[in-house]
């Protein structure tokens, strides 16, 4: 036997994969959306594993902070300023070159999404808000393809298994997007490195039993994992809210485009306004606590203002915010989700 076809004998060896449960992972597509943390460490384990066809999307490009947790990345590849998806594929392809990586450098938005979602057996989330997230939620449950919601900031991470028409969707779970300002994101709270990998670890794990067949294995609800405090819980989520606007009414109000946060770019500023589609009453003081702990900020009773490295951000009472330094609306949402949230 040669050393290429022992690449898979130890997981072949595993009563519950077999040598027909490697074709299985062989002949599999699964979307990977977002090349950060969670995108990385999933796309690692998933080509190493071999699945046949990977396919990564990525707005953004490596940052020194990536090198902390992202663990597909190198130094050499941050220095010459790579988009992220570009240095994944480079990597992956000396990881395990048997397997296709079909990378491309994009914003996921309601005019794109489908078109990658169809070609794929599988959908990994492995985004950094909620937005994308719900229109990722809208997408899989109209085309009916299965997706592993994930998301880790300090040391907690959640996953969920969403699998059209069988199980609760994210809206049922968090029936609108959190107000700005009530949940850290990675920007103000931090992360650790081994949450994330755990949290991808559960994603692809999930991942694995549902491209062999095994379905009666996949996780039912939601885990929780807190590393630092020690703690483990699994949330039982067996029914669908009734009310869903997803998954019972299918409103698809992200895929409609309905819900997007909307932008505009400030003729001659080199600033983007940035506008929520806001459920939740929105605080001032919770957004400048949370800006206080990133950069030098001002606050009074319209607005808040802090000075970021490369950007100024101004947030209004509404929930506007403009984005100065940049003229690009990708970018601009970007910015938002990272401070703001949502």
């Amino acid at each position: 036997m040669s050393e290429k076809h022992t690449r898979y004998v130890r997981q072949e060896m595993f009563a519950h994969i077999g040598q027909e449960g490697q074709q299985r992972i062989a002949a599999s597509k699964v979307l990977i959306v977002g090349c950060g943390a969670l995108g990385a460490a999933q796309a690692n384990l998933l080509a190493r594993a071999g699945v046949g066809k990977l396919i990564l999307v990525d707005r953004d490009i490596l940052d020194w902070s990536n090198l902390q947790r992202q663990l597909l990345y190198d130094e050499s590849q941050t220095e010459a300023g790579l988009p992220k998806v570009i240095a994944a594929q480079q990597r992956l392809q000396q990881i395990n070159s048997a397997i296709e990586i079909d990378a491309h450098i994009l914003d996921i938005t309601a005019s794109n999404i489908a078109q990658y979602v169809k070609q794929a057996d599988l959908v990994l989330d492995a985004t950094d808000n909620f937005e994308t997230r719900f229109l990722l939620n809208d997408v899989c449950l109209k085309l009916g393809v299965p997706w592993i919601y994930g998301a880790c900031v300090g040391s907690y991470g959640l996953s969920m298994n969403i699998i059209p028409h069988k199980t609760p969707c994210l809206r049922c779970l968090f029936e609108s997007i959190p107000a700005p300002g009530t949940t850290p994101t990675c920007d103000t709270a931090g992360v650790i490195g081994p949450i994330v990998s755990m949290i991808a670890s559960i994603q692809c794990a999930e991942a694995l039993k549902f491209l062999v067949g095994d379905k009666a294995a996949l996780r039912e609800g939601v885990v929780n994992v807190d590393l630092w405090q020690n703690q483990l819980h699994q949330l039982q989520l067996t029914l669908p809210r009734p009310d869903c606007p997803a998954c019972q009414k299918q409103e698809w109000e992200y895929l409609h485009g309905e819900r997007r946060h909307t932008t505009t770019v400030l003729c001659g500023r080199n600033t983007v306004q940035v506008t929520p589609q806001q459920d939740e009453p929105f605080s001032l003081d919770n957004v400048a606590a949370q800006l206080a702990q990133i950069g030098p900020t001002t606050h009074n009773a319209f607005l808040v203002r802090c000075t970021l490295p490369e950007h100024v951000l101004t947030v209004f009472r509404d929930g506007r915010a403009l984005i100065e330094g940049t003229s690009d609306p990708s970018e601009a949402r970007s910015i938002y989700a990272r401070y703001i949230g949502g």
